[in-house]
C-alpha cells in the first residue's frame, strides 16, 4: 500500500496529483521538462547550473600570508630588473669602448700615412721654402692633424727614452749627465697614448761611461757599428 500525502504535510488534507506526462493529452504537444541535477552533483559545482568559478588560492590564506607572498614576488622582480640593468650598463660600456678603440685605429691609420707629408713640410720650413700657397696648404694640413689628436714630440736635450726614441747614432760627451737626445733626425708622433712613430735621434752619454779600452786609447767613441749601418740606410 502506497503512502499518500496527508493534510498535516500539505495543510488542506486533499490529495495532490502531479501530472508527469510528457505529452499533453489535450493538445498532443510535447511538454517542456526541466532536467534534474545529476545524482551526486552539488549546487555551485563547475559544469552545473549556478556553478561559481574556482576561488583563487590566495583567497584561502589570511592577509598576513598574502602580504608575505606579494613581498617575496616584488623582491624577485626587483632583483631581476637590477640584474638586467647591470647587464645593460656593462654592455653599453663595452660597446662604447670598442667603438672608441675602432675610431682611434682608423684615425691612426690615416695619420700614419700622412707622416711622410708632414716630414716634407718640416724640411721645407727649415730650408725656408715654405712660402705662398704651399705654406697655406701645409699649415691647413697641420691644423687638421692636430685637431684629430696628432702630437709631435722630440726636442734636442730630451732625456733618452727607448719607448719613444729610436737611437740612430751614439757617442759620449762631457756636457750631459745621462743618456740624452742631442740631435733630432726625425720627429716622433703619437695619438693619445699610442706612439705612431718613435723620434729618431742621436744619443750622447756621459764620458765616465766610456768603455775602458777606448779611454786608454784616448779615442772618442762617436757611434757603434750597428748605429753607423742604420744611419747609412
Amino acid at each position: 500500500m502506497t503512502d499518500r500525502p496527508t493534510g498535516s504535510e500539505f495543510g488542506d488534507g486533499e490529495p495532490v496529483v502531479r501530472d508527469k506526462r510528457r505529452i499533453d493529452p489535450d493538445t498532443g504537444a510535447a511538454r517542456e521538462t526541466s532536467e534534474a541535477p545529476a545524482p551526486g552533483a552539488q549546487p555551485g559545482t563547475p559544469g552545473t547550473p549556478g556553478a561559481q568559478p574556482p576561488r583563487d588560492p590566495s583567497d584561502l590564506v589570511g592577509p598576513s600570508a598574502q602580504e608575505a607572498l606579494l613581498t617575496e614576488a616584488l623582491a624577485e622582480r626587483t632583483a631581476d630588473l637590477q640584474r638586467l640593468q647591470a647587464e645593460y650598463v656593462n654592455y653599453k660600456r663595452r660597446v662604447d669602448r670598442d667603438r672608441e678603440a675602432s675610431r682611434e685605429l682608423v684615425i691612426g691609420s690615416v695619420l700614419t700615412e700622412l707622416l711622410g707629408t708632414l716630414d716634407d713640410v718640416g724640411r721645407a720650413r727649415e730650408a725656408g721654402e715654405l712660402e705662398g700657397a704651399f705654406k697655406a696648404v701645409a699649415e691647413s694640413l697641420e691644423r687638421v692633424t692636430e685637431k684629430l689628436g696628432l702630437v709631435k714630440f722630440g726636442e734636442k736635450g730630451d732625456t733618452f727614452d727607448p719607448r719613444i726614441h729610436e737611437a740612430l747614432l751614439h757617442n759620449y760627451s762631457d756636457e750631459v749627465d745621462g743618456p740624452t737626445a742631442t740631435m733630432i733626425m726625425q720627429p716622433g708622433y703619437r695619438l693619445g697614448e699610442r706612439v705612431l712613430r718613435a723620434a729618431r735621434v742621436a744619443v750622447s752619454e756621459p764620458t765616465e761611461q766610456l768603455p775602458a779600452e777606448a779611454a786608454k786609447a784616448d779615442v772618442p767613441v762617436e757611434s757603434t757599428d750597428e748605429d753607423a749601418d742604420r744611419s747609412a740606410e
